[in-house]
């Protein structure tokens, strides 16, 4: 098992920036594809972005592409997420998870199995 724990989230203004971390304990987050999501009030929770075990290949949904950076550094046991020109639109709870060992982080969130907590993101205009 791994267990997951966010951090750095804020009230930032419009345009700024922010930089979320994702702490790891339990199992070696090395042997783990991980995937941050987001849920604002009212809505489902979805899919921000993913990173493979290595760190080599990310995915992003459209809405961030190019404003957000998923990286991942086993030797830290941290995922983070670098947060860029943000807009009221990104305010919302942003989780980290990660699927089974061995599972794929894919853009579904039922597909997790380990969260975190969560880390709140409001972004003022």
């Amino acid at each position: 098992q791994v267990q997951l724990v966010e951090s750095g989230g804020g009230l930032v203004q419009a345009g700024g920036s922010l930089r979320l971390s994702c702490a790891a304990s339990g199992r070696t987050i090395s042997l783990y594809e991980v995937g941050w999501f987001r849920q604002a009030p009212g809505k489902e929770r979805e899919f921000v972005a993913s990173v493979d075990k290595n760190g080599g290949t990310t995915y992003y949904a459209d809405s961030v592409k190019g404003r957000f950076t998923i990286s991942k550094h086993n030797g830290e046991r941290t995922i983070y997420l670098q947060l860029s020109s943000l807009k009221p639109d990104d305010t919302a709870v942003y989780y980290c998870a990660a699927p089974s060992l061995g599972r794929p982080a894919t853009r579904i969130a039922t597909d997790y199995d380990y969260w975190g907590q969560g880390t709140q993101v409001t972004v003022s205009s």
